[in-house]
């Protein structure tokens, strides 16, 4: 499903669309969970991957952790220790969590989007 198009930052990096077992952003096609930090896009290894999301700490306030179709609670001890280094996250349904990152985005914030697949 394609989402609609918005002014951007320069360089910043949007979720341009997904379906099932894909994203597009930045232009590019990754199958499987993605993180969008704004600046890049990049596969992701899923809830069992903290150490790529707590590279983020400094460079994002606000991680929209899409949990996939629907919204389901993200384990615990992921959200305490993201929010220990200083991001703040907040799950949806993975659908949500893109439109609302790249809204987000384009208001110039500092933040990022985890998405596992539909």
């Amino acid at each position: 499903m394609p989402m609609r198009p918005t002014d951007y930052a320069a360089g910043a990096v949007p979720v341009d669309g997904y379906g099932p077992g894909f994203f597009r952003a930045g232009g590019q096609v990754i199958h499987g969970a993605v993180l969008v930090d704004g600046a890049s896009a990049q596969a992701w290894g899923g809830l069992d991957d903290l150490g790529t999301l707590a590279a983020l700490a400094g460079r994002i306030d606000v991680l929209f952790l899409g949990m996939g179709a629907a919204i389901a609670r993200p384990p615990a001890d992921l959200v305490a220790a993201l929010e220990g280094l200083g991001i703040m996250v907040e799950a949806m349904a993975s659908p949500t969590a893109a439109r609302t990152y790249n809204v987000t985005l384009s208001e110039g914030r500092r933040v990022a989007c985890a998405l596992l697949p539909l």
